[in-house]
């Protein structure tokens, strides 16, 4: 499905990156391999991850090329591009993959901590978007696939940064589809739900909290590969702006905002009129304020 297409692939040294990049290896892809070799929290370096991936690639009978640049400056982003070029003679799509946490409770959350998971999330995924952006428009074609999270789409504890990050590379993503659309460049995202190391720092205090660890275990990174393989593809070439949840062997289709319940007041709001009618008519809509309605709660299928 991917024979002869050149990909990059950021946070690609292990993981769900790893997987997505074997995975479009054996489908016939051309890969740039990045990764920096940093810690979970985004700190050293190490040519090893993305080199051994490039090994086992090449001993597959596939091809690929490693990169050590960050995806959190402009100038990273364009090396990283500039590898596919060099190496294959264009770029036909990227995988936005790269990921630090900084956790924390957000009372206690410190700048340097919002700071750097925005620049690597946030910032990577557009620094290289935008890499990509002229050669997509100067071919007519190019495919995005950006990783969100729940985190974003439903919120988490402790992950302000995290959270808001994943929440703005989604609607990136969206204002991508739109803008580029023209060009036949697409733009979606997958919420990825598997046991890797950026999950893995999960706390497992409570008896309930290894039950879902254990849980999740079992979703392995191999699980997320098989959709985004299809979304860089060309039978993918009518999905565009989308978001999906991948859970096991589940693959979910999310809602994007719009209007739940609406209520009008011919004579316009006060507030008190807001409070004694407006919101006791919206309440009954209103989303908990905890992770009780996320699907992750429910038994897989």
């Amino acid at each position: 499905m991917l024979e002869g297409k050149v990909i990059a692939v950021t946070g690609a040294g292990g993981g769900i990156g790893r997987d997505i990049a074997l995975a479009m290896a054996q489908q016939g892809a051309l890969l740039v391999i990045n990764d920096i070799g940093a810690s979970l929290s985004g700190e050293g370096n190490d040519a090893g991850p993305a080199q051994r991936v490039v090994d086992e690639i090449k001993a597959g009978g596939g091809n690929a090329v490693a990169n050590t640049s960050s995806v959190a400056s402009a100038a990273g982003a364009e090396e990283i591009v500039s590898s596919a070029i060099a190496a294959f003679g264009r770029v036909d799509g990227v995988v936005n993959n790269a990921g630090i946490l900084r956790d924390r409770i957000f009372h206690k959350m410190s700048e340097e901590e919002w700071d750097a998971v925005l620049k690597v999330h946030l910032y990577g995924a557009y620094y290289m978007s935008r890499a990509c952006a002229a050669h997509f428009k100067e071919q007519n074609s190019g495919s995005m696939v950006h990783m969100t999270s729940t985190s974003g789409l439903i919120g988490n504890f402790g992950q302000a940064n995290y959270s808001a990050a994943k929440l703005g590379v989604t609607a990136l993503s969206k204002s991508i589809a739109l803008d580029m659309q023209k060009f036949n460049v697409r733009s979606n995202c997958i919420a990825p739900f598997a046991w890797s190391r950026m999950v893995s720092s999960v706390p497992t205090d409570t008896p309930e909290q290894q039950a879902r660890v254990d849980k999740i275990k079992q979703m392995t990174p191999a699980k997320i590969a098989p959709l985004a393989v299809y979304l860089a593809s060309e039978r993918a070439a009518q999905v565009n702006g989308q978001v999906f949840t991948v859970r096991n062997n589940e693959i979910f289709l999310m809602s994007q905002p719009r209007p739940v319940r609406s209520v009008h007041r011919s004579e316009g709001w006060t507030p008190e009129s807001i409070a004694e009618h407006g919101m006791p008519a919206l309440a009954g809509s209103f989303f908990p304020l905890d992770r009780s309605g996320d699907i992750f709660t429910w038994d897989p299928v």
